[in-house]
This record gives structure tokens, sequence and C-alpha cells, in this order.
């Protein structure tokens, strides 16, 4: 377990479904790992607030695939895909710090929108359910670093990359980014350099 107090590593993270990229720079924004972890172990439903929960409640009962269900089936449902994400996540982490050379310190992970705090005021709520699982996730996440004694920066996808600029000339960013991607090899897409973005505006703090 790191001290909060000590100059180590940061991890940035782009979600995607059960996924999450990676990108581990040093404080001085070198490079030190990259890779992406399965949240969820195969089998286990991705979505289960916007899918199943859906359905629970009667919405989207028309598309293809979708079957009814009781709310607390679903309800049972989310908590056993949450549990599958908590495992996966810490496992993810273990692993990572494991294989870093340098101590890990924080982490940072795209800022979660205001939604219920429960399962059925997620489904319940037509708003919430639709991003209620990349949520779940993402705390998954988190709560995993602050296991490990991480600090844990929610970034503004927004506002990402003006604040990871600060610590280059604007126009050099896009040039380290693509410096950094012919570094590591493939794949550097998108999610990769907004995890880096992340992990470099928090490196700063």
């Amino acid at each position: 377990m790191n001290s909060r107090g000590e100059r180590g590593a940061i991890v940035g993270v782009t979600e995607h479904v059960n996924t999450a990229v990676l990108v581990t720079l040093g404080p001085d924004g070198v490079l030190l790992d990259r890779r992406t972890i399965l949240l969820t172990e195969p089998g286990v439903p991705t979505h289960p607030h916007h899918h199943e929960g859906s359905w629970a409640v009667g919405r989207y009962l028309k598309t293809p695939g979708a079957r009814r269900m009781s709310l607390a089936a679903a309800i049972a449902l989310v908590e056993r895909v949450r549990d599958s994400a908590a495992q996966g996540a810490r496992a993810g982490l273990d692993t990572l710090a494991a294989a870093t050379a340098m101590p890990i310190t924080a982490i940072a992970i795209r800022a979660c929108p205001d939604i219920p705090s429960t399962i059925e005021g997620r489904i319940a709520d037509h708003r919430a359910q639709t991003v209620a699982d990349s949520v779940m996730y993402r705390e998954a996440l988190a709560v995993a670093a602050q296991e490990r004694g991480w600090v844990v920066h929610w970034y503004d996808r927004e506002r990402v990359r003006s604040e990871a600029a600060t610590r280059l000339d604007p126009e050099d960013l896009d040039a380290f980014l693509n410096a950094m991607g012919r570094a590591v090899g493939p794949p550097w897409r998108a999610q990769e350099k907004l995890a880096a973005m992340a992990a470099l505006a928090s490196t700063h703090r």
C-alpha cells in the first residue's frame, strides 16, 4: 500500500462496457504501462441496469432479445454483476501494481453523473438507467483503487484535454501522445489517448 503523500505513478482510465483501458504514467509523464482489463467474467450480462433492469419495469420489451423478468430478479442480477466487477477491478489493479516498477499512488477515472444511489432507483429513473452500468464499472475501479491506498481523481472528459495541455505547450500535446503511441505500439486508439491525457492531467495535482 502506498502513502498518499508519496509521489508516484498515476493510472489514467477509460472504461468501455465491461472493459477498462489503463495507461500508467510516471510523475514526469513517462509511459510505464498500457493494458486493457476485463472487469467481469464471461457469461455475465454487461448492461444489467439498461437491459434487464429496463425489461423488469416494462421498457424496451419489444426489442430483440428482450424478456420479461421481475424487479427482484433484475436487482439480484445487477448485484451479481456489481460483485463480479468489484472482483475484476481488484484483480486488474493488483496485476498492474505488480507489473509496474514504480509505486502507483493515484488513479484518474471519468467523473460519474449524479444518479440515484440504489439499484432500484437507478433502474426506475429513465435517464439514470442509461448510464448506471458505466457508473457501476467506474465505481468498482474507484473502490478497488482506494482499497490499495491510491488517491482517486475524477476527470471531466470535456476538460481533460486542456488540463493535460497545461503540462506541455498546448500545440505539443498531440505530438506527445503520438510519440507515446509509437513507442508502445498498437493498439493506440482514442481510448488510450484519453486515458493518457487523464493521467497526465492528474500528475500536477
